[in-house]
């Protein structure tokens, strides 16, 4: 589903002007961005969901078929046939940003020093470095350095 073309079926908005709010009402929740995060690391079926996440079946079931019914995923029939996987459509890629973003939050402000975490590397086992906003000059962008302005 195409960026312009995505709807949430019958969802209220919390704020229906802000982009924020509205990717909040879709994905806000721990589960859904537990969700998230584990397909991006591969997960595929119903059961790598719960076992990696701890999540009740029931609540998975729903955040499954809402993520699917907003577009982040998609069911397609697995390698075996037999059953169903889910995969990230290209919204849900989209949020890899976001996923890595509060990863390295996490990283900063949710671990004393001296406590294990994980750390996202790439290809060749490097951290990922820091996701640092920038203007098209290069400059750094942050709360003091930008502002809200509604478009049409």
């Amino acid at each position: 589903m195409s960026r312009t073309t995505m709807r949430a079926p019958n969802l209220d908005w919390t704020d229906p002007d802000c982009p924020v709010a509205r990717t909040l009402d879709l994905v806000g929740d721990r589960w859904s961005l537990l969700v998230i995060r584990d397909a991006m690391d591969g997960a595929r079926s119903f059961t790598e969901f719960q076992r990696r996440t701890g999540i009740a079946r029931n609540i998975l079931t729903d955040r499954l078929r809402k993520l699917t019914a907003y577009g982040l995923l998609a069911q397609r029939a697995a390698p075996s046939g037999r059953r169903q996987e889910y995969v990230l459509t290209d919204a849900g890629r989209d949020l890899f940003p976001v996923i890595l973003t509060l990863r390295q939050w996490g990283e900063r402000h949710a671990f004393a020093p001296s406590e294990t975490h994980s750390t996202l590397v790439d290809q060749h086992g490097i951290p990922v470095p820091e996701i640092a906003p920038t203007s098209a000059d290069g400059t750094l962008l942050d709360t003091d350095t930008t502002h809200v302005q509604k478009t049409r």
